[in-house]
Formats: C-alpha cells, structure tokens, sequence
C-alpha cells in the first residue's frame, strides 16, 4: 500500500480488497464448473463421432450439418433467454437452462440416425441458450469494470480447460463399448450430461442474486460494491441510455459481433473437427483424445493473461487485435501443416489467439450498455457469434468430402479469423470508446 495514501484512501482500499476477494471465492469457481460442464456437453459429439459416425452411417459432412445444429435453436433464443433472466433472476434462470440440457444431453445416448441425432442437437441448443451470457450478465451485476477482463479470463478459463479434460474422459468412455449393449459413445453422453442436470440443482441454493442479498458479505462491504457499480452505470446512462431494440442495432455492437463471429466460425470449425484432424494422421483414437487437449493448455494460459493484461492496458481493443491476429496466423500454418502432426503446434497458437482474444473482448459491450439493454446485446453478439460457428464445421465437413483433406476448409477457417483481425484493427483505431475505459471513468471520446 502507498505510504502518502490518506487513511481515509487507505481504508477505502483495503475494503475494496477485501469485498471483491470474497465475490471472487465465492462466484468464479462455481461459475467456472458451470461452463466446464457447459463446454464439455458441447463438444463431446466431436469425440463421440470418431465410433458414432460409423455406427449410425453419418458422412463428414452429415455429421458437420447436424453437430452444428446445435447452434440453430441456441441462437434462436439467445436474446429471449437473457432477457427472460435479466427478469426472473440468474439463480432460477442458470438452474433451469443446466438442468434441461444436461438431460437432453444425455438423451443424444438414444438417437438411431441422422435425423433423430439432427434433432437432439437443436433440442440441446434451445435449452443452453442463455446460459453464457446469461453468466457474464451476472459478472457484470457483481464486478466493476476494471476486475472484468480478469473475472471473465478466470472465468473462460473452464472453456479450453473442458476440451482438456473432456478429451481423454470422453474417449475413455468411447472403450466402454458393449457394456450391458451400449456402444461407448452412449455411455458417454448419458456420463457426462447426468451430472451436468445434477449440479443444476445445486445453482438455486449457491448463487446469489446480487450484493445487496449477499448475507455472506459484511454490511459495509455490501453497501461499498452496491454504490461502486451504481455509479458505474450512472455514468454509462449519463452518456446515453439504451432501450433493447435500439442496443440491438448499435453500430459498435454489431462491429463487435463480427469480430466475434469470425473468430467463432473459426474455433467451433476446429474444436469440433480436431480429433478426426489427429487421427486421419494416424493417430489412435485414445492418442486422439489426448493430443486434442494439448492446444488447449495454451488456451488456457491465453485467456488468463490477456485477461489480466486487458485490465492493466488503458484500452482492450488493441489486446484484440494482437489475440485475433495470432489466430489468423495459427490457422493459415494449420492448413499447410494438416497433414503432418505439427499440424498441433498450428493449432496451439490459434488457440492462443482464439481464447485469449475473449477476456478483452467481453468486457467491452458493458462500457456503453446497461441493464436489459446490456442482457439483449450480450446475447445478441453470442448468438449471431455462434450461428457464424454453425458455419465452421459444415464449411470444414464440406471440403473433407469434397477433397479428401482437410487443408481447404481449414484455410476457410482462417479466413474467418482475417475478417476477425481485420474488424478489430479498425476498432482500434476509430471505435467511440464508452462513459468507462478498463473501470475509470472518463469522458467519451467522439
């Protein structure tokens, strides 16, 4: 602590420290299990598909379209979902959403073919819908502005670290095969989705609404955090104060969006077509699983410190653009390499840029949105960023039957991530910044 600091600063300080360490314990480790169990009933069908594909006479292009469908349904209702929470309350909202698609999840166990495993997939997207967003809204109604890229890094932290320890849990189900006449990929759907339902239980009695409910926060602590982020708001809405639709049409948030879905298109393309990359090199399917979690380690170091690094900087979108331009570099090495087992360090530095572009990114629509303007542009940007996803694996599926290969559709992929890197250049250098620059606040540029 500054020696000069008054002791009115110097309290003031302390008690920042000691209020927001608490709201870290408390809420970061159960969110980040949450979107663990999120992420990795998500991108289990990538593992599912090196025995699933055969088993139900799915092309890789019939297995692209239909993985992807999870994204119809999702994105569909994204917006209403947030909004719905931003109404009836995160704690009710998160349990349901957990609850349904952890049971749906494991009904993918039960699908015959194409269209019952199409249809399962756009069930599970409607019943995640929301969830993400519906977490970072939540982020926002308990830290101010300049904690977010580092709760949001911590945070996302359990997406890369999902595919980790995903990979190998899920193909060790996949050796389950035959047991009481299930093949192995069902066991691993109905292994990984019944917990997920399980723990959804548990949200209604854990998380709490907002500080001012916080029993397990001091009063003078509940009352420093309330006041922190009203003014925080109240010097957005000074600026101006958006209504859902208006929010929705904001130039700056669709400019975001684009970014957001290049580099989406690009990381669902690669996560969910990874271990069949591996193992048309000639990999074994457990040799697979294991590798698939290599480029995610890195990943997981990426969004940890560009999200420490995004709060120190005094503007993220520059952090933006170093992140989704190391993607774009990955992915271009990735397409010449994909054939050779390099082709894994290609795709360790696009993880780098994938996962450490989001700690800046998300902290960004909050600067100049509030409220349920802020619920409906979260979940905008996800939904249109992951329908862009949908995109990925059906690009990537495509060319594979088309060519034989995977090289075309990964340069697709990379492509993706240029428009990505490219959209954020021009943030940089000529987005408005909002009423709050990484938690200080400052007057808007225009």
């Amino acid at each position: 602590m500054d020696a000069s600091m008054s002791p009115a600063l110097a309290r003031a300080a302390v008690l920042e420290r000691m209020t927001l360490r608490k709201v870290y314990f408390r809420l970061v480790p159960f969110c980040f299990l949450l979107y663990i169990l999120c992420y990795v009933d998500r991108i289990n069908v990538s593992f599912a598909a090196l025995t699933m594909n055969k088993d139900l006479g799915l092309s890789a292009y019939v297995y692209g379209l239909a993985a992807g469908a999870f994204f119809w349904g999702y994105c569909l209702l994204e917006v209403p979902s947030n909004i719905i929470l931003e109404k009836v309350g995160a704690r009710l909202w998160i349990a349901r959403i957990m609850i349904s698609w952890g049971l749906l999840s494991a009904a993918t166990a039960l699908v015959t073919g194409p269209t019952s495993f199409f249809i399962v997939r756009v069930l599970i997207g409607i019943a995640e819908a929301g969830l993400f967003p519906g977490l970072l809204l939540y982020f926002h109604r308990w830290f101010p502005q300049e904690h977010r890229g580092r709760v949001v890094g911590w945070f996302l932290t359990g997406l890369p670290l999902a595919t980790a320890i995903g990979a190998p849990v899920s193909t060790a189900f996949l050796q389950m095969e035959g047991i009481l006449g299930l093949h192995g990929w069902q066991w691993m759907f109905v292994g990984e989705g019944i917990p997920t339902a399980l723990i959804g239980i548990t949200v209604l009695f854990f998380l709490t609404e907002r500080p001012s409910e916080a029993k397990w926060l001091e009063p003078d602590q509940r009352a420093w955090l309330d006041d922190r982020l009203r003014r925080e708001t109240h010097a957005i809405e000074q600026v101006r104060s958006f209504g859902v639709l208006s929010a929705m049409t904001n130039p700056r948030l669709l400019i975001l969006t684009v970014i957001f879905a290049g580099i989406g298109m690009a990381g669902v393309g690669t996560v969910l077509f990874l271990p069949q990359i591996l193992k048309s090199i000639g990999v074994t399917n457990t040799q697979a699983g294991l590798l698939t979690s290599v480029p995610y380690v890195f990943g997981t170091i990426a969004i940890v410190v560009c999200g420490h690094l995004s709060d120190k900087v005094a503007d993220r979108y520059w952090t933006l653009v170093v992140t989704c331009g190391i993607a774009t570099i990955g992915m271009l090495l990735a397409a010449m390499l994909h054939d050779s087992l390099w082709v894994l360090a290609a795709f360790s530095v696009a993880t780098i840029g994938f996962y450490g572009m989001k700690s800046p990114f998300w902290p960004l629509p909050s600067t100049f949105l509030t409220g349920s303007a802020l619920a409906a542009g979260l979940a905008l940007v996800n939904s249109l960023g992951n329908f862009a996803g949908y995109l990925g694996p059906i690009a990537v599926g495509y060319a594979k039957d088309a060519t034989g290969n995977f090289e075309a559709g990964l340069y697709v992929l990379a492509g993706a991530a240029f428009v990505s890197t490219m959209t954020a250049l021009g943030c940089a250098l000529w987005m408005p910044r909002g009423a709050t620059s990484v938690g200080r606040l400052v007057p808007i540029r225009r």
